[in-house]
């Protein structure tokens, strides 16, 4: 690459907060009922998402978009995950 870009992954493998946890936020679709319906809400109600069932999902790190994926189900149904499926450059995280 030529100098002054940077580069699409970076070795964080000496980083010295490689190991510090962080809250990694997976949005999986929002909703805008009225106030009415937040209130008649009851265990079973069903809550409508902006997205279908297999829409990408977004990854946040705080307010930050770094990655897009598919949920998946793994453990034999038992768990979800993300299946990362594009991840965003244009800066160092840290």
């Amino acid at each position: 690459m030529p100098d002054g870009q940077e580069h699409a992954f970076t070795d964080y493998s000496n980083h010295p907060l490689r190991d510090l946890p962080i809250d990694l936020t997976v949005c999986i679709g929002h909703a805008r009922p009225r106030l009415r319906d937040v209130l008649n809400l009851t265990e079973g109600s069903i809550l409508p998402l902006d997205r279908q069932i297999d829409d990408v999902v977004d990854l946040f790190v705080g307010e930050k978009l770094i990655a897009r994926g598919q949920l998946i189900e793994v453990n034999e149904g038992a768990e979800l995950a993300v299946q990362i499926t594009q991840i965003f450059a244009g800066g160092s995280m840290f």
